[in-house]
């Protein structure tokens, strides 16, 4: 019997059916010769310090420093306390049962990281030794799982992505015990005051940007503005320079003044530049980029936008979801043409569709070498017919970003205007000549919504307009926007740098706090703990988030950077790194962050009553 394991029921189900095998047991389905069966996510998880002989929370304990790692049974709360979870221990019976009796076991959790260390701490913890073969797919549809099965990888294939998903396992509990235990007893406090490896420096980050919004001090600065008459058509141009004093701002104003007084040309053009500029289509989506877009359209948290993908991938509507790569290779290029057909009747999209059928496909997203464990994120040709509400919207972004991401570049002419009267002024203006992908969502370009005019006359140098209105303009410098869930998400993937470039930013990816798979989880464990709250679309630090950062802002454990290093290495492991070097790190780093917090939390208690 070929024993086939998946992360979760509905999806052992799924690829079941995909069989025809139909009779079901207590845990597992079988038929045509197997047995699918499943976990519930992570039934096993590395075991609490007391396992360790690490009884109490006690400073003589600290740094813990386990020799050897043990799992444990997932547990649960109940009025006696943490004990294990009865429905995962019988499950754990159930799979060992069969993988006794297996005559191949075919690892079929998710293809990433974490569904790598779910079966490896199962097969771990049940003393498995039988060879095992894997199952990599992007997409749940019948023909990819059918695809997969006949493509199976040996196990050992996947050993270096074990390696990395251990070693990430194993940092987390180091840091993350060690850490709240030493704040806590450090601090005096009665409740438990949780770090963690990731979760620390973006609380960091949340913090140290209100801080620097409630610091911030509002500078008064001056410009002055100019209305210029071209036949009958009106534009603006703004002062080249601001002003700090309100009186040299009104000497120039009274020069404009003196410049209109009786004479009707009261500006002179000096110069007109008129540049096509050719504006690329989008990155296709990963995880992170649709969870910033979903936040910005519809409100919906990274948490929920996860959740609404995985939900699609199980449907068989897109590919993969936590993949953390904007690109895809030729070989699925080679399919796109296929699934763009698909959207010929999409009721928003369908026109787009129909034009790029027959159009040169843009190939900006297509890049073998950047595809890590999975592609970007599609559509599969799957009917959405029974979506509706948030899941619609979900997926209408990725059929949406498909479009874009192969559609034409969306050629502009930016038109810049300098004028003299009395100092001198600016007129941009942009000019959409060519939509490109811009007209999939036909939504108006972020780059004008900051421009004076929605559009320029014809002017020559050397002509004379008359300034037909003029105005001194009092303003005031802003600081920069709380962190919400799509900013935030940005963030981490650069470890707080502001980068603007997709293409710049996706090489950092790397160094970036988290993963795509993990971040939202990050956001949900600093609201769970308290330590952030939403207000509307603002992730907005506690009081008790705030006492935190003030005692950690200074030590290793907040330094968004370093653990984005950490990160670093960890992919490197999945590329065949020592695995040796970097827990000897993790180790160093963890005695001496420890030690950090463990004088450093003395005036906490109070800040927190």
């Amino acid at each position: 019997m070929k024993i086939v394991i998946a992360e979760k029921p509905s999806v052992g189900r799924e690829l079941a059916k995909v069989f025809g095998a139909t009779t079901k047991r207590d845990g597992y389905i079988e038929g045509k010769g197997y047995s699918f069966t499943w976990a519930f996510g992570h039934l096993l998880q590395l075991a609490p310090p007391q396992e360790y002989g690490y009884i109490g929370w006690r400073r003589q304990h600290l740094p813990m420093l386990p020799a050897k790692f043990k799992l444990g049974i997932r547990k649960i709360r109940t009025k006696d306390g943490m004990v294990e979870d009865p429905g995962v221990r019988k499950q754990l019976d159930i799979i060992k049962k069969l993988f006794d009796e297996a005559t191949e076991i075919i690892v079929a959790t998710d293809a990433g990281r974490e569904g790598e260390l779910i079966f490896r701490y199962i097969y771990y913890f049940l003393k498995c030794k039988k060879p095992f073969k894997r199952l990599w797919i992007s997409s749940q549809t019948d023909e990819a799982i059918k695809e997969g099965f006949r493509n199976l990888k040996p196990g050992t294939d996947y050993d270096t992505l074990f390696n990395s998903a251990h070693c990430r396992s194993e940092s987390d509990w180091l840091v993350g015990m060690n850490a709240t235990q030493a704040l806590s007893i450090s601090a005096g406090s009665r409740s438990v005051l949780s770090l963690g490896r990731v979760q620390t420096p973006t609380l960091a980050m949340i913090c140290s940007r209100f801080l620097e919004i409630k610091n911030f001090i509002p500078q008064t600065y001056y410009q002055l503005a100019i209305q210029l008459d071209k036949d009958g058509q009106l534009f603006r141009a703004m002062s080249v320079n601001n002003f700090d004093k309100k009186e040299d701002a009104e000497a120039l104003f009274a020069k404009i003044e003196d410049t209109v007084s009786g004479f009707p040309a009261g500006g002179k053009i000096l110069t007109v530049e008129a540049k096509p500029r050719k504006e690329p289509p989008p990155l296709l989506h990963d995880l992170s980029s649709l969870q910033q877009e979903a936040n910005k359209r519809k409100g919906l948290t990274a948490d929920q936008t996860l959740n609404i993908l995985q939900g699609l991938y199980e449907s068989k509507l897109v590919t993969y979801p936590r993949t953390g790569s904007r690109y895809i290779g030729d070989d699925v290029f080679a399919g796109v043409p296929a699934l763009i057909g698909k959207l010929t009747d999409h009721k928003d999209f369908g026109r787009q569709a129909e034009f790029l059928l027959t159009a040169t496909l843009n190939k900006r997203s297509v890049n073998a070498k950047k595809v890590t464990d999975h592609h970007a994120i599609l559509t599969t040709g799957e009917s959405p017919y029974q979506l509706s509400g948030d899941k619609l919207a979900v997926y209408d972004m990725v059929a949406g970003r498909m479009l874009e991401a192969f559609h034409q570049e969306c050629v502009k002419e930016v038109t810049k205007i300098t004028v003299e009267s009395g100092s001198v002024f600016v007129a941009n203006g942009t000019v959409i000549r060519s939509a490109g992908w811009r007209s999939v969502f036909n939504e108006s370009d972020e780059e004008k919504k900051d421009e004076e005019n929605p559009s320029l006359p014809k002017v020559k140098a050397g002509e004379a307009l008359p300034v037909v209105n003029k105005a001194l303009l009092e303003k005031q410098t802003k600081p920069k926007a709380m962190y919400n869930e799509a900013s935030l998400l940005k963030a981490l993937e650069t470890s707080g740098k502001d980068i603007e470039d997709e293409e710049l930013r996706y090489a950092m990816k790397d160094s970036g706090l988290g993963t795509p798979a993990t971040r939202a989880a990050i956001i949900e464990t600093l609201l769970n703990r308290e330590y952030i709250v939403r207000e509307k679309r603002n992730l907005v630090p506690t009081p008790k988030g705030l006492a935190v950062y003030d005692v950690v802002k200074d030590q290793k454990i907040a330094q968004a950077e370093l653990t984005g290093q950490w990160e670093k290495r960890l992919e490197e492991i999945r590329s065949g790194a020592s695995v040796s070097d970097f827990k000897a790190e993790i180790t160093d780093y963890t005695r001496l962050i420890t030690n950090e917090l463990l004088m450093a939390g003395a005036g906490l208690a109070e800040k927190l009553t």
